[in-house]
């Protein structure tokens, strides 16, 4: 159902459910200390008093954490969902009655509810727009060209994000900065990595309860979304297929000990599929013809387009959910293919996203990404930036003192001799 606030406008599922979401994101904040710190600064300083914010964003535990720690330095903020899968409706009630942040985001609304709220979050009229996937920024660039004179900048994370911004810049129509956060050092390394290897991994195994010990896993794609579920599926005893377009990534799966195979020669023996590529069906209706009877297709990479889901249904004779989350193809040449979350992000989907502890450094990268922004306005020029190496090292070192570990630093000696050209064998 949906709820109306007296006090303001937003669209979520039950409010009744905000006190369990407030567990939840505070749970969720023990584990997330830098931004935590950040956040404390946030409020002294109010860095986004004045400043109009809209966040499209998986609505989870971490992400409240970020939106709070924005609040808190003083943004007018309206956050919506950026997948329709992905939205924790506990979370959801509680930024709306605990913290008064508008939030339009319902887990499974359908794409006419999803766009509508995106059209909702572009009337706010933003001055920074926290993108996931670009829809906001891609949806105002194409109908709302008279709000781009308000727009300071976007930041993104995501890898598909990046691609369609580069092709706007390209196109000529990004007429202003953007702040590529997925390519930060503290958000790839690890959100990717880890948080997209672990998050994966849960999402299937709570969707299915299989056994992955065993299995043939096939990893489509070996950015370093499928560099972590590769070797989070070997790890829990899976025999592991890597299929790549990129030859170094290729070299590198091999290198890393695993069986690289072009899609065609993959199909046939895997028992579990993954996407986690960005693009467009690299899971094709060739590839369904020639699956094991009860073979299992997930993706985890952020649209819903990577398995050609339109080629599976017209194979199909019949389709049934047969648990939460998982619907069984039966095929008309007699075999079935089981699709996990809609095609949609399985992590997300089916289990909760990434742990809090990864979402941390990539969440102080959005902050302190919106802060660079405004810092810098009419200073950075339209396109995409990466964010300053000094505040990747920062959030680092601010990760590594939270989790009591120390670091060596150098000395005097040694400053001299990698400044000098002088010194050699």
């Amino acid at each position: 159902m949906t709820a109306t606030s007296p006090r303001l406008k937003h669209e979520v599922k039950d409010l009744a459910l905000a006190p369990l979401g407030r567990q939840r994101i505070e749970w969720a904040g023990r584990e997330m200390p830098v931004l935590r710190q950040i956040r404390d600064r946030f409020a002294q300083e109010k860095p986004f008093a004045g400043i109009r914010l809209v966040a499209c964003c998986h609505v989870t535990t971490e992400t409240a954490n970020l939106a709070i720690a924005l609040k808190a330095g003083g943004a007018d903020a309206v956050l919506i969902a950026s997948n329709p899968l992905s939205t924790q409706d506990d979370v959801a009630a509680c930024l709306v009655t605990d913290y008064e942040i508008p939030v339009f985001a319902i887990k499974g609304e359908d794409n006419q509810t999803y766009s509508r709220h995106v059209q909702i979050a572009l009337d706010h009229r933003p001055n920074i727009i926290i993108d996931d996937g670009c829809d906001v920024v891609a949806t105002l660039v194409k109908e709302r060209q008279q709000q781009l004179a308000d727009i300071i900048g976007t930041t993104e994370e995501t890898t598909t994000g990046i691609v369609r911004l580069r092709a706007m810049f390209k196109d000529g129509v990004l007429t202003f900065p953007a702040i590529n956060v997925n390519d930060a050092d503290t958000k790839h390394f690890f959100d990717n990595r880890y948080g997209t290897g672990q998050s994966t991994l849960d999402g299937i195994i709570r969707a299915t309860n299989i056994l992955l010990a065993g299995k043939t896993v096939v990893v489509v794609g070996y950015g370093w979304c499928g560099k972590g579920t590769a070797l989070r599926a070997r790890g829990l005893g899976a025999n592991v297929i890597v299929t790549e377009i990129d030859p170094i990534k290729a070299i590198e799966a091999v290198m890393d000990g695993f069986r690289v195979l072009p899609m065609a020669e993959a199909a046939p023996l895997g028992d579990l599929f993954i996407t986690v590529t960005g693009n467009k069906h690299v899971i094709r209706g060739e590839h369904f013809d020639v699956m094991k009877d009860g073979a299992i297709v997930c993706n985890s990479g952020h649209f819903d387009i990577e398995i050609d889901l339109v080629a599976l249904g017209d194979k199909a004779k019949e389709v049934k959910t047969v648990r939460p989350f998982t619907e069984e193809y039966r095929l008309k040449n007699g075999k079935s293919v089981v699709v996990l979350g809609e095609g949609r992000l399985i992590n997300l989907a089916a289990a909760e996203g990434h742990p809090s502890a990864v979402m941390d450094m990539s969440f102080a990268n959005q902050a302190l990404g919106c802060e660079y922004l405004i810092k810098n306005k009419g200073k950075l020029e339209p396109g995409i930036h990466a964010i300053p190496t000094e505040v990747d090292q920062e959030i680092a070192r601010l990760k590594l003192q939270a989790m009591g570990i120390k670091v060596d630093t150098l000395t005097p000696e040694q400053i001299e001799y990698m400044n000098s050209w002088t010194s050699g064998t």
